[in-house]
């Protein structure tokens, strides 16, 4: 009876953490992602803009607020952005990088909506912005801040090989000039460069930060992190924006050479990278705007430059501000020395396992171009890895079902002492050479590659919209049919009148359910009427907790199931099992 136990406890815990899981952490935070781009596109809030202060500027007060429309013609003249993944426009008042939006990802699977917003100016909903410039080491030293309007003196539109340079000249006898390039992909370039002609030396110190002023809504999960995230002396260092909840919270400060610091959301990020062979003293914090509003930022401040008069001097920064694709995070890692840039994923606890399984993953999708074939293929992967492990179990539990009718006649002959039945059993799984616990075994340990796939399916951008055959439009939401509307055939949608879990009960979760009852029946079942009823519900209970679940997911799910049906039927008929699905287990046959 031990055994039968500690398999119902494995199921019953399994289905505890997955349906907490699901229902307290993944589902709030797919709505609030998807309420999060409703809200940047519409622009419906009024939100503050920013003014350059103490720690490189954080904002206060605020302005009316304006939609996204107006807020750029109100920002004066702007030059152009256009590459091949991301279109925009710099503002000249500032010469903020302030204005992008992303052209290979779309707010739905729908090719025709509209662009994903990464970067948004200040007066608009959420402004989300990159900024780099001087500080003067003493009084007396006019440098550019938001409100100087730079003046374009080279290029027309910046696109890869055709940077445009800005320049502004303080009066002093100092000339500022910024040169920005971009790559075909998220990566601009920053050139900053000053001319001292006033006569006496100067000392300046180069800065950059990304900022955002207020949070489109996210709801807090464990499973995911959003807010600061950077590296400094190659190991990670992070901040969520609740750590500064507070008003007054002391900022996070740290310092190293090379490294990179940045706000993240979950598929987009854009953070600011120094020259990566010098010391950059680098912070997170935050402030209030007002009462509702807070403001963040993250950014370095590199030492100092004294430049003589009649000399210059020109430092370079770099921004990344796009998808977290990671082979394009990598081939920055690589290509261009940032360190660890790649942690701009967050691979979570056991990132030992779900980077192998990215990794997995995108090559087989590299392969055949389809990733939910990918998912198929990953699960005969995963199913070969645990191979011997698997059959050790399912040989046990073979065993086991054969000795049944024996266990029926030993609990018969000792019904009134409890003691001798359990030393009879344990005597029996001597004899037949049973382990009680192996049936468990398996299940505990493939339950973190449950949940790591479950990671790789949530966070990586790889996945967002990817496609599968039929309905299945998007591999990392659920399953868009549902049982109550007959599939699709009625026009009728259950979400607006059922509870989640039961709305979204589509095809795949269905075929899911299927798999797992019929891998129930295969399982010895438990000797107590009590349990046997729970054990039977299992299906049920997954079927209806995974309808919520990335449909990805589901379908590695069923086809795992499917794979252990095979498997365990094949091990159980060479142990001399006869197997009868809709026959009672109390025969063992």
């Amino acid at each position: 009876m031990g055994n039968n136990k500690n398999l119902i406890l494995a199921f019953a815990l399994s289905a505890l953490v997955l349906f907490g899981w699901q229902y307290f952490v993944a589902m709030p935070q797919m709505k609030a992602d998807q309420a999060r781009q409703a809200t940047l596109s519409q622009q419906s809030k009024t939100k503050p803009a920013t003014a350059p202060g103490a720690n490189l500027g954080l904002p206060s007060g605020g302005n009316a607020h304006m939609s996204r429309e107006n807020a750029l013609k109100a920002g004066g003249d702007r030059v152009a952005i256009d590459t091949p993944m991301v279109d925009g426009s710099i503002a000249l008042k500032g010469a903020r990088l302030d204005d992008l939006r992303l052209k290979k990802y779309r707010e739905t699977p729908d090719p025709n909506s509209p662009e994903i917003v990464l970067l948004a100016p200040k007066s608009t909903d959420y402004p989300y912005y990159a900024q780099f410039g001087w500080i003067g080491a003493g009084r007396g030293i006019s440098v550019p801040g938001d409100q100087t309007v730079w003046t374009q003196t080279g290029g027309t539109a910046l696109s890869p090989g055709h940077p445009v340079t800005l320049s502004w000249d303080n009066g002093q006898g100092l000339t500022f000039n910024r040169t920005i390039s971009v790559d075909e992909q998220y990566m601009f370039n920053v050139a900053d460069s000053v001319v001292n002609k006033s006569g006496q030396n100067a000392t300046l110190f180069p800065f950059a930060y990304v900022a955002r002023e207020g949070v489109p809504p996210v709801a807090s999960t464990y499973i995911l992190h959003l807010g600061f995230v950077g590296v400094a002396n190659n190991s990670e260092v992070d901040a969520k924006y609740d750590d500064f909840k507070e008003s007054g919270t002391t900022p996070k400060t740290f310092s190293s050479t090379g490294g990179w610091v940045g706000i993240t959301d979950k598929y987009w990020m854009a953070a600011v990278i120094p020259p990566q062979n010098e010391v950059y003293n680098g912070a997170y914090l935050g402030s209030d705007i007002n009462p509702a509003t807070k403001a963040y930022q993250a950014n370095y401040r590199l030492s100092q430059r004294d430049i003589a008069s009649g000399s210059s001097v020109t430092v370079t920064h770099r921004l990344f501000a796009g998808a977290k694709v990671v082979d394009i995070l990598r081939g920055y890692q690589n290509s261009q020395n940032i360190s660890r840039f790649d942690n701009a994923v967050d691979w979570g606890w056991f990132w030992f396992i779900t980077q192998p399984l990215f990794w997995l993953l995108d090559q087989f999708y590299k392969l055949i171009g389809n990733f939910g074939l990918a998912i198929l293929m990953l699960t005969v992967v995963v199913k070969l890895i645990f191979f011997p492990l698997a059959n050790t179990s399912f040989k046990s539990m073979g065993k086991m079902k054969k000795v049944q009718p024996e266990m029926e006649r030993l609990k018969k002959v000792h019904k009134d002492d409890p003691q001798a039945q359990q030393l009879a059993i344990m005597e029996l799984y001597k004899k037949e050479k049973i382990n009680p616990l192996a049936g468990c075994l398996p299940i505990l340990i493939q339950i973190p590659v449950f949940f790591s796939l479950y990671k790789v399916l949530f966070i990586t951008i790889e996945m967002r919209h990817a496609p599968f055959y039929g309905w299945v439009h998007d591999l990392s939401a659920p399953d868009p049919t549902s049982i109550f509307n007959l599939f699709g055939l009625i026009p009728y949608d259950p979400h607006l009148y059922l509870p989640a879990l039961i709305a979204s009960l589509g095809v795949w979760p269905i075929l899911m359910g299927a798999t797992q009852f019929v891998q129930t029946k295969l399982n010895p079942p438990p000797p107590d009427p009590v349990q046997a009823r729970m054990f039977s519900l299992m299906p049920l209970v997954f079927t209806v907790m995974f309808a919520t679940f990335p449909a990805g997911l589901v379908i590695y799910y069923t086809w795992n199931n499917l794979l252990t049906v095979a498997q365990q039927w094949y091990i159980m008929r060479k142990e001399g099992v006869e197997i009868h699905l809709f026959k009672s287990g109390k025969s063992g046959a």
